[in-house]
């Protein structure tokens, strides 16, 4: 019996461009888990979209003199652009500028405020007599008072990860200008967290699959005792307050764009002509999965749970399989000094499959995890292309010279041969086991380790010396191999879609491989089978040292701030 599957991906800014950092953290597991469910047969609506409102957005509007409608809008069409080519597959990749977005989150704005776990106070807001305005919090800068981090935001320490309010902040000043802020009364809506701590604590006890880090991470705040948060802001960019008397005031960012899992469903429901067709995802018996960074465990555990709870009749996360952070070259990532690999300029070079084969083999699941280019090299000439594909190109042009591009009758299959098959179902049934619990990493080690298996076996038959002989036996190692590449090109599928679709042609499917199924699909003898091309491209031992040289230099625009 299928199953319904809700795939929340995090919402990115639409300051500026991706990077890979973007797609270990959050895009790919998504899709791997998305791909992996649709091939199961499970009904699965996966949703993301830009984060237009966020004050990174009108950062980088500032600093390049134009609008944040221009500036999400660039990017946001660069983001589909990208998601496209890197075969990230989102039933629904909106943004948080849409009428319905709005709707949807004054609904649950409303909602909240009429069952009291809203309410109105005056809190203390930075103002900048410099620049003569109030201050978003991301226009914040100063010392977080719990590790020190010396360029904390006004909202949040990237160092320790700890939400915070900009007056917790020391040597605090505007990030424009660097002016010391004066904090004037200014009345705003907050949400009661702590009235959701004994409830969230009870749910949080139960959900004893999530990962160690997100589990522990969650405790620790819970442990600290949550705090009332604002959650509207002095802004003129954004969602409008619902309520008389806010027309100059927003909806604050972190509130609404959790908002936008509930609003992009909505959105795809209308979209396929049946507005309550995003019910069966957010209701029942279907699981809900949130992929994210390791810094956004704290909205997705607690404080979107909590306006779940509040809003009512709405299920509560299954599971936030949130991932470490992805540093380059052994340092962390940073986009103010242009240490990053931006996706679209990886996209312009190499291809999708190679990149999403890479970062899921060495996913920051437990722990933060390194790209380098030479890792990078070595992985797709010695993995992909010499282990998997050379597997598949010898088997296929060996069938089409010598068995006239047909699959041949295997006759009775010897011990040997049968290990193999059953090999290729048990590593089946392994990838399934391990892709239902989010563990990525170990699929496809599972994965690649029967594509190791079968060119031992191969070697061993060798049939390009037993066509001589003993077309017989040939016959059976070249049928067994091409049952084999059927079992990969499934297994395969979730990481790698566009060599998957290449191979389930070549072995003489018709349509696709993601309409097959999550199964082996048997090779009849006479199929005939396509003429095959190289699966993957070998690279060049060189772009170790010119990948490396442009990340040392990076462009003045691949520089920004947020």
């Amino acid at each position: 019996m299928s199953e319904h599957v809700f795939i929340g991906a995090a919402w990115p800014y639409a300051n500026g461009a991706l990077h890979l950092g973007h797609i270990a953290g959050a895009y790919l597991p998504a899709d791997i888990f998305a791909r992996y469910h649709r091939l199961k047969g499970d009904k699965v609506l996966m949703v993301s979209g830009s984060d237009q409102h966020g004050a990174p957005i009108t950062i980088r509007a500032e600093k390049e003199s134009t609008t944040p409608q221009e500036v999400a809008a660039k990017y946001h069409r660069q983001f589909i652009d990208c998601w496209e080519k890197l075969g990230i597959s989102f039933d629904l990749f909106t943004t948080t500028g849409t009428l319905n977005h709005a709707q949807v989150t004054h609904d649950v704005f409303l909602t909240l405020l009429n069952n009291g776990h809203i309410y109105r106070d005056k809190m203390l807001q930075a103002y900048c007599p410099k620049c003569q305005r109030f201050l978003p919090d991301r226009y914040l800068e100063g010392t977080c008072p719990y590790c020190g981090y010396t360029k904390a935001r006004g909202d949040e320490c990237d160092r320790c990860g700890r939400p915070l309010n900009p007056w917790e902040l020391k040597d605090l000043h505007c990030y424009l200008c660097s002016t010391p802020p004066r904090f004037e009364s200014s009345e705003h809506f907050f949400l009661r967290l702590p009235s959701f701590q004994d409830k969230l604590t009870a749910w949080i006890k139960e959900q004893t699959h999530w990962r160690h880090n997100v589990l522990s991470t969650t405790w620790k705040f819970l442990d600290e005792g949550l705090k009332d948060r604002a959650i509207t802001r002095d802004l003129d960019w954004g969602v409008t307050v619902p309520q008389s008397g806010f027309e100059r005031k927003r909806i604050y960012v972190w509130f609404e764009a959790v908002i936008g899992y509930l609003s992009a469903s909505k959105e795809w429901a209308k979209s396929q002509g049946d507005d309550s067709a995003w019910q069966a995802f957010w209701q029942g018996d279907a699981n809900s999965f949130y992929f994210i960074g390791k810094d956004n465990i704290f909205f997705h555990t607690l404080v979107w749970p909590a306006m779940l709870m509040g809003y009512g009749g709405l299920n509560l996360p299954y599971d936030v399989p949130a991932n470490e952070f992805l540093t380059i070259e052994g340092r962390k990532l940073s986009t103010s000094r242009g240490w990053a690999i931006w996706l679209p300029d990886y996209l312009e070079r190499y291809e999708p499959d190679s990149l999403r084969y890479a970062l899921a083999a060495n996913m920051p699941e437990t722990g933060d995890s390194d790209f380098s280019w030479h890792e990078f090299l070595r992985r797709n000439n010695n993995e992909l292309v010499a282990t998997y594909g050379n597997l598949v190109h010898r088997i296929l042009t060996f069938a089409q010279r010598n068995f006239d591009g047909v699959v041949p009758a295997p006759g009775e299959l010897d011990g040997s041969s049968q290990g193999l098959l059953h090999r290729a179902e048990v590593t089946l049934h392994a990838v399934d086991k391990l892709l239902c619990r989010c563990e990525f990493k170990g699929a496809i080690k599972e994965a690649m380790s029967l594509a190791q298996e079968a060119n031992r076996y191969l070697d061993e038959q060798a049939p390009w010396k037993t066509i001589k002989t003993e077309r017989k036996a040939s016959a059976k190692s070249v049928y067994t191999v091409l049952s084999v590449l059927a079992a990969l090109k499934t297994v395969f599928y979730p990481f790698l879609p566009f060599s998957s679709e290449k191979l389930h042609s070549f072995l003489g499917f018709d349509g696709s491989a993601k309409e097959a199924g999550w199964k082996i699909q048997l090779l009849p003898p006479g199929q005939i089978l396509r003429q095959p091309q190289p699966l993957f491209i070998k690279l060049d031992e060189d772009i170790v040292a010119k990948e490396s040289d442009r990340l040392r230099s990076p462009r003045e625009d691949q520089k920004f701030e947020y």
